[in-house]
């Protein structure tokens, strides 16, 4: 009954509607979101000229299309951490705001202090691209701790070995020795190859009638990738191709440095991976992909909130 008596009060009637046309107000004319691009020329021939240098060709429509939405959502990040004045806190925009203030010659007689307040002012923040990576690379991190990355599970693990089973193969392993002959000794290769079959020279010994090989002589459990970050691609090859067998000398085999005579100590063939080999590598291949996937659906949530203009 007292409730119903104060309805009958005026000013209980100037507040309900007061209310509800505020909440109306709002729903009929809502705040402007904030606008992020379009981008300006300059930032489009940058982005192009940036593919171009990576690839070797200009962009196709699509890849440009990424390129700009992918710089957009950089800008709307940027925007958020401005508006939260993330940049008020910082360490790094600190101390780069100061660095810039000394190159532009602004710091005599002055406290680090009045020198940031004055950058401030100055809105060196707003085009510094370090400081922009920065503030970005916050605002990112507070969107994954509100949105954390999925959990990778075991059964996550044993699902992706199992589809990457191909690409996890295990390569090939070589343990060897050579003796190396620069281009200017090639002459004296099938002399020194007699020398050593003749003499049953083991590797130690062997290497006495060795050119100086700066990367070394004994290469152990060594991958193809590896042996050519050594050797060359072309040597691999030429070695593969040698067909060499355990506890024998094969070659001469050609480098890009010259030619090699190859003591074979062991080979290791390809073979199928165990998970608990790969178990690190894919867990970290996992939780990069979760990272990604769930710092995306932040950022399109946060697209919501805001105009893009591409």
């Amino acid at each position: 009954m007292r409730l119903l008596a104060w309805l009958k009060w005026p000013w209980i009637h100037f507040l309900l509607l007061g209310v509800l046309l505020f909440e109306l107000q709002a729903w009929l004319y809502p705040a402007p979101k904030p606008v992020v691009g379009p981008l300006t020329e300059a930032r489009l021939e940058t982005l192009q000229q940036q593919w171009l240098q990576t690839t070797g060709r200009p962009p196709n429509s699509e890849q440009l299309a990424r390129m700009v939405n992918a710089e957009l959502d950089r800008d709307m990040l940027f925007q958020r951490a401005l508006s939260y004045e993330l940049h008020l806190y910082d360490s790094v925009v600190y101390q780069r705001l100061l660095r810039n203030m000394h190159f532009l010659q602004l710091g005599a007689d002055k406290s680090d202090q009045a020198l940031y307040e004055q950058a401030l002012d100055m809105r060196l923040h707003l085009g510094d691209e370090v400081i922009k990576r920065r503030m970005i690379q916050v605002m990112e991190q507070l969107l994954l701790a509100a949105n954390p990355p999925a959990k990778v599970t075991e059964q996550d693990l044993a699902s992706a070995f199992a589809s990457r089973k191909d690409e996890l193969r295990q390569p090939p392993r070589y343990s060897i020795a050579h003796v190396y002959f620069s281009r200017e000794r090639e002459a004296e290769v099938d002399e020194v190859i007699a020398t050593i079959t003749e003499r049953d020279l083991d590797p130690r010994s062997a290497r006495e009638l060795s050119s100086p090989f700066l990367p070394g002589y004994d290469f152990n459990q060594q991958t193809p990738d590896q042996l050519a970050r050594h050797f060359g691609a072309a040597f691999v090859l030429n070695l593969q191709q040698a067909q060499p067998t355990a506890g024998a000398w094969t070659g001469p085999v050609r480098s890009t440095y010259g030619q090699h005579y190859i003591w074979v100590e062991s080979i290791e063939p390809e073979r199928d991976a165990s998970l608990d080999e790969v178990r690190q590598r894919l867990r970290r291949d996992l939780e990069s992909q979760a990272r990604a996937a769930a710092l995306a659906a932040a950022i399109a949530d946060m697209r919501d909130q805001f105009e893009v203009r591409s």
